[in-house]
């Protein structure tokens, strides 16, 4: 963490784009607003966009200095609004197009995954119109328990715990509500920990305790009995595992400004990556902050971390065209 130092930069221009249509449009104002005021605070003009009132093809960019995206889930996460902006040449926060696209498809991202060598649970993709049969003999190969999930959702939304036969069904009847397409996830049973990154640098890691059974839209982001714990006393090589696995992650996918990296620990100490967010939740429940204020990084500090390594990549990149 030591290249994550608060910065003070001079005023920018500043596009936060926030909203959406998407399943997580709430989440994403909430994310939005928050970026928006500590970047005021710190000095820089902000315009919030929501692309479901602004068509973003038919704005001036060139008003702004840069657009620092808070859009989750669809259009968001999914490469569509990095391939508009990419067209644009407009610099932005984040992860690129095709590495969006990778994570937020979780089917993709596994294959990502087992070519690198980065342990992620077994599982199966299942379409909305395939066979039952088809469907209960790929569920029987995973195992239970298992997790239903929609391939391309972020949130936790639309995901279902399946603990037995009799209730595949109804998880699946959910999953489809979300997306045409589900995954069947062996479920790792132990604890759950999340890796914030900037880049290649990984922020303090976050044990996450719910009651609720597993970490669902509820205890992310409306239930306050949620527990976000720093283990001080974690054993060091323990730590040292977790964190190069969310790393490994991340590099696996090509990802770039901030992530976070959702893994399980079981219980013989090994890691599993479930997925890889590429604009991860920043409201006042959200795991990022968390970690970056138990480095000292205020969410004004952070935002101007994650813009500045923008920027210099982005000169260094001029610099290289212009060579």
């Amino acid at each position: 963490m030591d290249g994550l130092h608060p910065v003070s930069l001079s005023p920018k221009r500043i596009a936060v784009l926030a909203g959406g249509d998407s399943a997580e449009r709430d989440v994403s104002l909430k994310s939005g607003a928050c970026v928006a005021e500590a970047l005021r605070q710190r000095g820089h003009a902000i315009t919030l966009i929501d692309p479901a009132d602004t068509p973003l093809d038919e704005l001036d960019w060139s008003r702004f200095d840069l657009a620092f995206l808070t859009l989750h889930g669809t259009f968001g996460e999914d490469g569509g609004v990095q391939l508009l902006l990419e067209k644009h040449g407009v610099a932005f926060t984040g992860s690129g197009s095709e590495a969006s696209r990778l994570a937020f498809s979780k089917s993709a991202a596994k294959e990502r995954f087992r070519i690198a060598q980065v342990p992620t649970p077994d599982y199966v993709l299942i379409h909305e119109t395939d066979l039952r049969e088809r469907i209960i003999e790929q569920s029987e190969r995973i195992g239970f328990p298992q997790v239903v999930k929609p391939n391309a959702q972020g949130s936790s939304i639309g995901v279902t715990m399946v603990r037995t036969p009799e209730t595949l069904d109804a998880a699946l009847k959910l999953c489809f509500e979300f997306d045409t397409f589900a995954i069947i996830e062996r479920e790792i049973i132990g604890s759950e920990w999340t890796l914030g990154v900037i880049d290649n640098e990984p922020l303090p890691l976050i044990h996450i305790a719910t009651h609720r059974g597993f970490f669902d839209y509820h205890a992310k982001y409306e239930d306050d009995a949620t527990q976000y714990l720093f283990e001080p006393d974690l054993d060091p090589a323990l730590e040292q595992k977790l964190t190069e696995t969310g790393l490994r992650a991340c590099r696996a996918l090509g990802t770039s400004g901030v992530a976070r990296v959702d893994i399980m620990l079981d219980e013989a100490g090994q890691p599993w990556v479930l997925e890889v967010n590429t604009i991860p939740g920043m409201t006042d429940h959200s795991l990022v902050p968390k970690a970056a204020a138990r480095i000292g990084l205020d969410m004004g500090q952070l935002c101007e971390v994650v813009i500045n390594r923008l920027l210099l990549e982005r000169d260094c990149a001029r610099m290289r065209h212009a060579s």
